[in-house]
């Protein structure tokens, strides 16, 4: 028991050290890995001792208890990452997941927002409240921006270059990135400021951008609900979440012509891969313009 605790002590300074795995990236990380110990330890198996055969039938007991392909995939690769670390550091010869197969998932289009629907969502802001303009903000930024959720609420008034027109951007891993941003976020901040200048700011709260009454940095769960308050009051169908401003920030410069890799720099996505789901939602919109504008297209839709 105790070398075993020995050694998920050993992969939590790896994640952290040599992986520079964020505190919420590295919680995912552990809450999986507990998965696959509990089911260990029903089995009698020691972690030392696991064969290609035990993760297999681990990876279908996921499928079997009901958890969706996309989480499983999520999973086995943590149990992936994990195996690697144990090869790595000399716990084990060899690596018993090298071979396992994560299940096969569907290409998943992110719903995105037109910027007449994001002007829609900003207009059902009620200014008169005292979060109105913060609130305001949040969703410019956010769209005009594409940042996270997680860099959202720890942007920093030292992060902001308002002259230069960048934001200094804290991403997964610790990785910083400078992102341009716009003159209309620019003025949303300057009313927000005004605001925030009223407020009576925590001890330690004073460089956040975004802060709530009580005068201390908001919460990715206070961003999400806010979000799907304003939507439903702006009429927006979608399931949308501040993520979902992300991806209509990407999908905008793409119809616009930007170029893959720039998208893929100002996302701070590691690899061109992650950016490339973008193309898809393009050509999904390429389609849409063919079947509504095409001649042909709109004369089969006359004749049925």
């Amino acid at each position: 028991m105790n070398k075993k605790k020995d050694i998920v002590k050993s992969y939590v300074r790896y994640l952290k050290l040599e992986r520079n795995f964020s505190e919420n990236t590295l919680d995912a990380y552990l809450r999986d890995l507990d998965k696959l110990l509990v089911y260990l330890k029903h089995g009698s198996v020691d972690v030392l001792d696991v064969e290609l055969s035990d993760l297999q039938t681990f990876a279908a007991q996921l499928h079997d208890i009901g958890i969706g392909p996309r989480s499983q995939c999520r999973i086995l690769s943590g149990v992936r990452s994990f195996f690697r670390f144990l090869e790595l550091d000399g716990y084990r010869e060899d690596d018993p997941s090298e071979l396992l197969e994560s299940p096969v998932l569907g290409v998943h289009l992110p719903e995105v927002l037109s910027t007449e629907e994001v002007d829609r969502l900003e207009a059902s802001i009620d200014l008169s409240k005292p979060e109105g303009q913060r609130n305001r903000a949040i969703i410019e930024v956010l769209f005009s921006c594409g940042l996270r959720v997680s860099e959202l609420v720890n942007l920093k008034l030292s992060n902001l270059y308002i002259e230069e027109q960048y934001v200094r951007v804290m991403g997964k891993g610790s990785k910083e990135r400078l992102v341009p941003i716009s003159p209309r976020a620019l003025k949303e901040l300057d009313y927000w400021f005004m605001d925030r200048n009223q407020l009576r700011i925590k001890p330690g709260e004073e460089d956040y951008v975004f802060l709530n009454r009580r005068g201390a940095h908001l919460t990715r769960t206070m961003i999400l609900i806010m979000i799907k308050q304003q939507a439903a009051l702006a009429g927006i169908q979608k399931t949308i979440s501040p993520h979902t401003l992300r991806h209509s920030f990407a999908t905008a410069l793409l119809e616009g012509g930007a170029d893959l890799r720039v998208i893929q720099v100002l996302l701070g996505h590691e690899s061109i891969g992650t950016t490339e789901i973008y193309t898809h939602v393009d050509m999904t919109t390429l389609r849409e313009e063919i079947i509504n504008h095409h001649p042909r297209n709109i004369k089969y839709k006359k004749i049925q």
